[in-house]
């Protein structure tokens, strides 16, 4: 049986996330019922085994199914999905957000109008407004700027009308996004940044009850955001670090612009600018020459600064890059690293859940009865409140995070 509309499987960033809404989209208004489109990552090597299972197995369960595969992984290495026997096409990266791309695939079979799903009718609860795509950085263990090339920032009038589309169609929540959101503008005439594109969105939808930074630079936060953290209320209290490391010679060998020190800093003054603030960091466990001094220094900065949400990831090896021809850790002693940052952010985000208890917190409500609150907790919603709503609720025990 035939999908009545396209099915996209996401993997990888926010960013993913938000193209992966306007294929399906640009799919539906073309008419392509029949199709499974695959959005893949090469951040890891895991990614991408996910990403070539998932293709082999929505063709088990659907052998009549179109298969369409963009996203990094598939720019890097097309042939390499391109080969694959379930595969029917390959999109590269800068050609998958145009309608034209699917409108070849087959003859419309119906007059659906381009349109963003209301929130009760969505299965996504929040809205990501893409603000620019690539990177100008090269960090020694990141292919990302071989899958989407150098930072290319979108202009202000484009990201206040996709904005309006989504707070015309009722959501709440709005999530800056992109592959390195910190540099946007630098490309751009005027050279206008991050913080002063999130004071026109807010300035421009005052309706808007919430406002979101994906993942972001340490070293790289302008004073508008700065701005932002102590003075606005729909600025949400709740930063994602791209972190990768606590150790100052790791972070040279990796190329990335901020020392511990600096990370220090930027905690120490974002909670006394807004002291009911969480962090969350993605971390790197195994970086090629870390020792066990240096993996310390990375759970001591860590626990240290307080950070809540950690997205952990064993160091994967990536073709082509520096980091790849470094002496390596074992892979064994990456995997038990890993899993000892892994505890240490799950028992940051019991802490987080528990001091919760007792409190009134606002709480936009996801699919499966969750609600999400400002710092990004997940809690547990009794009411029957619609999706993509933001309401008021009590914290009344602590289970952990339900998600």
């Amino acid at each position: 049986m035939k999908n009545a509309v396209p099915k996209v499987l996401t993997f990888g960033c926010r960013l993913n996330i938000s193209e992966s809404e306007e294929m399906q989209r640009n799919a539906e208004a073309a008419g392509l019922g029949d199709v499974v489109i695959v959005n893949t990552c090469a951040v890891t090597a895991e990614a991408e085994r996910q990403a070539r299972q998932a293709i082999r197995r929505a063709k088990r369960e659907d052998k009549d199914a179109r298969i369409i595969v963009t996203g990094c992984a598939a720019q890097i290495d097309p042939q390499k999905y391109a080969q694959m026997p379930e595969v029917d096409l390959v999109i590269p990266n800068d050609k998958k957000l145009l309608p034209e791309s699917f409108s070849g695939v087959a003859a419309p079979l119906s007059s659906k109008q381009n349109r963003i799903s209301p929130p009760a009718e969505s299965p996504m609860q929040r809205a990501f407004v893409q603000v620019q795509n690539g990177c100008d950085n090269r960090c020694t263990f990141c292919v990302i700027p071989y899958g989407r090339g150098s930072s290319r920032s979108l202009s202000e009038r484009d990201i206040v009308a996709k904005t309006r589309e989504y707070v015309d169609a009722g959501f709440n929540e709005v999530v800056i996004t992109g592959v390195d959101i910190a540099s946007y503008g630098k490309d751009l005439p005027h050279r206008p940044n991050l913080g002063q594109i999130a004071l026109l969105v807010l300035k421009e939808f005052p309706d808007l009850k919430r406002l979101r930074l994906s993942s972001l630079d340490p070293a790289a936060i302008d004073e508008e955001i700065w701005g932002l953290i102590g003075s606005e209320p729909r600025f949400m209290p709740h930063l994602h670090l791209s972190l990768q490391s606590g150790d100052d010679m790791v972070l040279k060998r990796m190329r990335r612009r901020h020392s511990r020190e600096d990370v220090v800093n930027l905690c120490d003054r974002a909670r006394k600018l807004r002291p009911d603030i969480v962090f969350g960091a993605d971390v790197i466990a195994g970086f090629p020459t870390e020792t066990e001094e240096m993996f310390k220094n990375t759970c001591d900065l860590v626990e240290s600064c307080k950070m809540t949400w950690l997205h952990v990831f064993p160091y994967s090896a990536r073709k082509g890059t520096p980091a790849a021809r470094m002496p390596q850790v074992p892979s064994a002693i990456r995997k038990e690293r890993a899993n000892i940052l892994r505890s240490i952010g799950d028992k940051a985000a019991k802490d987080h859940h528990a001091s919760l208890v007792g409190q009134r917190v606002s709480a936009l409500i996801e699919n499966g009865g969750i609600g999400c609150t400002p710092q990004f907790a997940k809690v547990k919603i009794s009411c029957d409140a619609p999706v993509g709503c933001v309401v008021d609720v009590l914290c009344s025990g602590a289970e952990g995070d339900p998600a």
